[in-house]
């Protein structure tokens, strides 16, 4: 691919603790998977590179612990990084490290750039408000402030993932899991975002559920050509849905390329052990 990334991010890191001489030190070799045994600090994302390019889905693909969800809660501002850099392709502002920017400034990036589907709806929905007000809520952070418009926009999305209209005025904790995630997706989408990041959204789902769910997820993205980022330590979820897929362990990239080529022919142990598990 030869154009210009919609996102490009270049040596993300998120550590817990000070880190020390003994883990700054690559030779030094004190790091144990991702554990300083010298002072005790946790590197969660290690010298995260990546691009992701218009109309394009890119997995992340890893054990639990292996930093793609913490990577993820990065780029959309829910923790904040230790080091590294992210740039959005927009006009006039393509060379801005959105790490760098203000809080409103994130804001503005959260509420028209990004959309964010959680693994745990909880975290991206207002359970106590009705479908179409979390919805809403969404398009007022957006600067809508048209009632009709935004009921409209509203009653389309929840068509669009299948939720009846005649619940649109429930509360998501009247509904089912899958139904909850459909509300999310929903929501994430309320506002024509360029870009969704989805963390684990097939998991605790019965598998009829992450069916409907995954395939919801490709017809919006072949609909839309939104670019997505989908996390998941499930294969099957990402040869479904990734263009290219990322393998982390211990918080960094030991992996990457087209998905078919590396789950057909992987070259790293890991990789290898991922894949010859599951057939």
């Amino acid at each position: 691919m030869h154009e210009t990334p919609i996102l490009r991010v270049e040596n993300l890191c998120k550590q817990y603790g000070t880190g020390c001489q003994e883990c700054q030190d690559k030779e030094r070799n004190s790091v144990e998977k991702n554990y300083c045994k010298s002072c005790g600090t946790v590197f969660a994302v290690r010298d995260i590179s990546l691009d992701l390019y218009r109309g394009e889905i890119l997995g992340i693909v890893g054990e639990s612990g292996s930093g793609k969800s913490t990577m993820m809660q990065c780029l959309y501002f829910d923790t904040d990084i230790t080091s590294g850099a992210a740039y959005i392709n927009r006009p006039g502002k393509e060379n801005e490290n959105v790490f760098e920017l203000s809080s409103q400034q994130k804001r503005m990036i959260r509420n028209h750039d990004y959309g964010m589907v959680y693994q745990n709806p909880v975290h991206g929905l207002k359970m106590n408000f009705s479908s179409i007000g979390n919805i809403a809520e969404k398009l007022i952070a957006a600067g809508n402030r048209n009632v009709s418009d935004m009921e409209a926009t509203g009653k389309r999305l929840l068509t669009n993932v299948h939720i009846p209209l005649h619940r649109m005025k429930e509360e998501p904790e009247k509904f089912s899991g899958g139904m909850q995630q459909r509300v999310q997706i929903a929501k994430a989408l309320s506002n024509n975002p360029p870009i969704l990041f989805l963390d684990e959204v097939t998991t605790g789902l019965d598998l009829s559920v992450q069916a409907n769910v995954l395939d919801l997820i490709k017809k919006i993205q072949r609909e839309l050509q939104i670019s997505m980022i989908v996390v998941s330590h499930d294969l099957a979820v990402i040869r479904m849905l990734a263009d290219r897929t990322i393998v982390m362990l211990n918080g960094e990239i030991i992996e990457e390329g087209l998905t078919d080529q590396v789950l057909e022919d992987p070259q790293h142990a890991y990789t290898q052990q991922l894949v010859y598990s599951l057939l």
